[in-house]
């Protein structure tokens, strides 16, 4: 088995040093591989660094899409043109069902065998064995060998959009609690009402650590947020493939946004640790706020 992996953010590296005792090879191609130390972090791994992604496709029996969710189809409709005849392509992307419905056509088209991921959960700390749902008529083909790459994977259809709509729905519950978590924990910390309310919270559910869920989701949106809210956008479009209009969903998207424009100005360059307390970062947003 050869293995290319579009795109090389955290779910590429993690992927890539997971697979390289596994298979034959694995290659990535990333954007950045423009700038050539991009391209040697990967081959310091033991990747090949493709010069393209027609080279990667090439090279590949099986490719992993894991790119930003607004580059899912075009990302999709490059790779169809280089695709080898049957090879397997795996779109790890949180897009839309309708989204990967197209994606997958387009693929097919070009003799590829699609076979879309929902992937259920964050990828860190799980790596290679985060839980995932993929359908796809191709799916149950791909099983055996994802799990023998130490995937975890479970099949859910045939039909494309199932595995994609499950995942979207969950985000909209996930990240829209983080927004709330952010927008409720800072608006607390300024009026200085935190301390009350975390208990509230914790009385009311019991089973969350409020304010370890707190220092959680904001240093996850701090580093992710653009990514975050790019997946929200794709939720929004779920909701109005049901026929609704994706008001929470939409929101949700601009206050991931917004603490990603935060993190990029250098808002909490100064937190000290990997994960800092939630009243950190709730500072450092007050600050750079000004006064009320």
């Amino acid at each position: 088995m050869t293995v290319g992996l579009i795109g090389f953010g955290e779910v590429g590296r993690l992927f890539a040093q997971a697979l390289l005792p596994k298979v034959a090879s694995v290659s990535a191609w990333d954007l950045k591989f423009v700038e050539p130390a991009a391209g040697r972090e990967a081959q310091a791994l033991g990747v090949h660094a493709a010069a393209s992604l027609a080279d990667l496709c090439q090279r590949s029996q099986l490719v992993i899409s894991a790119v930003t969710a607004s580059s899912t189809l075009a990302v999709a409709r490059e790779a169809a043109g280089y695709l080898s005849a049957g090879a397997f392509f795996l779109d790890l992307n949180s897009a839309s069902p309708g989204t990967k419905q197209q994606a997958g056509a387009l693929i097919e088209a070009a003799g590829g065998r699609y076979v879309e991921a929902g992937v259920m959960t964050s990828v860190p700390p799980h790596g290679i064995g985060v839980p995932m749902l993929i359908g796809g008529r191709h799916a149950a083909a791909l099983l055996p060998v994802l799990s023998a790459l130490g995937m975890h994977a479970s099949v859910v259809s045939e039909r494309l959009g199932v595995a994609s709509a499950t995942k979207m729905c969950r985000s909209v519950m996930i990240k829209g609690l983080e927004a709330l978590v952010i927008e409720s924990f800072v608006t607390a910390r300024h009026h200085g009402v935190e301390d009350a309310m975390i208990a509230t919270l914790q009385e009311t559910f019991p089973g969350i650590d409020w304010s370890a869920q707190g220092r959680y989701f904001f240093s996850r949106v701090a580093q992710h947020g653009q990514r975050r809210a790019e997946e929200m956008r794709e939720a929004a479009n779920t909701v109005r493939e049901a026929g609704f209009e994706p008001v929470m969903a939409a929101a949700i998207a601009e206050k991931h946004d917004w603490v990603a424009a935060q993190a990029r100005s250098g808002v909490f360059n100064d937190l000290p640790g990997k994960q800092p307390d939630w009243q950190l970062f709730a500072d450092a947003l007050l600050k750079a706020r000004g006064p009320a």
